[in-house]
């Protein structure tokens, strides 16, 4: 494909949004970012970086607060 195209290109991003996801964590997102939230309304996080839980485990859901860290994974188990 040609890019001396007649056509209109899509608008692309200034920047494409990075998006990288952590073992047994959250997803680590280069903000600014909107979030459509379950209920329709959005919420602006302008941080540098914005974790989102996965877990599900989260008090302050859709962001991560770490709650990840106590959840034992299986295998994980120690003798006492």
């Amino acid at each position: 494909m040609s890019d001396d195209s007649t056509e209109p290109r899509a608008a692309r991003p200034a920047r494409v949004p990075r998006v990288t996801p952590l073992q047994d964590g959250p997803l680590l997102m280069e903000g600014p970012i909107e979030i459509v939230m379950p209920d329709g309304s959005v919420q602006l996080c302008e941080r540098p970086t914005v974790a989102l839980c996965t877990c599900r485990r989260s008090q302050r859901f859709p962001f991560c607060d770490t709650s990840h860290r106590s959840r034992v994974r299986l295998g994980d188990e120690r003798p006492g």
